[in-house]
């Protein structure tokens, strides 16, 4: 049985020896990225140890921390996949094993043995996973108690342009994009002590707000790339013109529904306009959050389901990186993320990730060239899971397990607030 990976074992301080590749690799990157500026702000005496909360447009974020809080080192919170072939880079750096959206104490002490043992500073991307439409997503809800237990201040890095350079569902080519980032002292270290980690966690939220698309559209900055809109239809997946699922396609510089035949020109500063008829939505963030309402809405009406055959594919350790187990009946619905596979010779499959316990799922649009991925782990696994007749379902997924979750929580809360109204009524009887 070959060897897992060691999540247990306790994270490296950065090594000095990675420094100058380090910050080489920054000076490289930013130069390709046509001088990437970093603005500093109320950082006047910030000294190590300090969290840093960065937001994830692509792999161009990890450059851009470094320069941000030169000549300070920092630890990182890292997927677990990103160690495959690579684990003893991603350990000389500081890297720390992080399963995608599982609950895991670990990796809590871990930071915590970073901050206030190591002495060095730590990044986290608290939305857990590349920004899929250029925007904020849901964040983590325990932040300000992890401020707040480590005593360090907070500082926020938000990155501009990084996203269109290079958007998850159309990586390549790279367009040639100017990137600008904000690294903000949100929260000092007097601050920390004083405020409530609820108090901590508004302060986080507010600051953490973005949106790539309006700052191209808003700066002016014209996006040459040919290949502007190629495969954005990943994201659009609904028509707004006739609300069919599933029927878009992209090409070059343009999104079209194969059902109605609405089509739509994306122009140099990524706008949306209806070249055959009147324009619904002109701002891609807009048509993005329209398609997680009506999710919400079949969540909410209990109308949603989603079944399909899937290849099944687990990470073994950084060695050997992904091997392929067999198929499986893939569900989700609101008893959350299920799998069920009978490979013969007596060879069951079964897993459960229930809806309480997702907050999000990671997604990946064509995994390394193997299709559309899911990404459901527990503790002590990852597992990779490939539909295999469901056309472009992943973002649909995404927003799935999101509502889902917000629903459970809801009808949780719901109920404690019945049980005590009921318990208050009993008392004063």
């Amino acid at each position: 049985m070959p060897k897992s990976f060691d999540t247990k074992r306790k994270p490296s301080k950065p090594k000095p020896y990675l420094m100058p590749i380090e910050w080489g690799g920054t000076t490289y990157f930013s130069k390709i990225a046509g001088g990437a500026k970093v603005e500093r702000l109320n950082c006047d005496n910030l000294k190590p140890p300090y969290l840093i909360l960065c937001n994830h447009g692509s792999f161009f974020d990890f450059p851009l921390v470094v320069k941000a809080i030169f000549p300070h080192r920092c630890s990182w919170v890292i997927s677990i996949e990103e160690f495959i072939g690579r684990e003893w880079l991603m350990r000389g750096v500081g890297g720390i094993y992080k399963r995608k959206f599982t609950a895991d104490m670990t990796v809590v002490r871990h930071i915590l043995n970073a901050l206030t043992r190591q002495k060095v500073c730590c990044t986290i991307y608290p939305e857990a996973r590349f920004s899929l439409a250029g925007i904020n997503e849901q964040i983590d809800g325990a932040l300000g108690k992890l401020a707040k237990k480590a005593k360090v201040p907070v500082c926020v890095f938000i990155a501009k342009g990084n996203f269109i350079r290079s958007p998850q569902w159309n990586k390549h080519p790279y367009r040639k994009v100017p990137i600008e980032g904000t690294f903000k002292q949100i929260v000092t270290r007097e601050e920390v002590l004083k405020l409530s980690a609820d108090e901590i966690q508004k302060r986080i939220e507010r600051e953490f707000v973005y949106d790539d698309f309006a700052y191209i559209r808003d700066r002016k900055i014209a996006v040459k790339c040919d290949q502007r809109a190629q495969n954005i239809h990943k994201i659009l997946y609904q028509c707004p013109a006739c609300g069919e699922e599933f029927t878009t396609d992209s090409k070059g510089t343009k999104i079209w529904c194969s059902h109605c035949g609405a089509i739509w020109e994306m122009d140099e500063y990524c706008r949306l306009h209806r070249t055959n008829g009147p324009d619904v939505f002109t701002h891609v963030p807009d048509w993005y959050r329209w398609e997680r309402e009506n999710v919400r809405r079949e969540v909410e009406e209990g109308r949603y389901f989603f079944e399909d055959t899937a290849r099944l594919e687990r990470l073994v350790n950084g060695q050997i990186g992904f091997t392929e187990i067999g198929n499986v009946t893939l569900r989700h619905d609101t008893n959350g993320f299920t799998m069920h596979g009978d490979f013969g010779s007596g060879q069951t499959f079964d897993f459960n990730r229930t809806v309480s316990s997702m907050r999000s799922v990671h997604i990946e649009y064509d995994f390394k060239g193997r299709g559309d991925a899911i990404d459901l782990c527990t503790l002590d696994d990852t597992y990779f899971v490939f539909p295999l007749t469901a056309r472009n379902v992943l973002t649909k997924l995404h927003f799935a397990t999101e509502e889902l979750h917000i629903l459970e929580l809801k009808k949780k809360q719901e109920e404690r607030e019945r049980e005590k109204a009921e318990a208050e009524a009993v008392t004063a009887e």
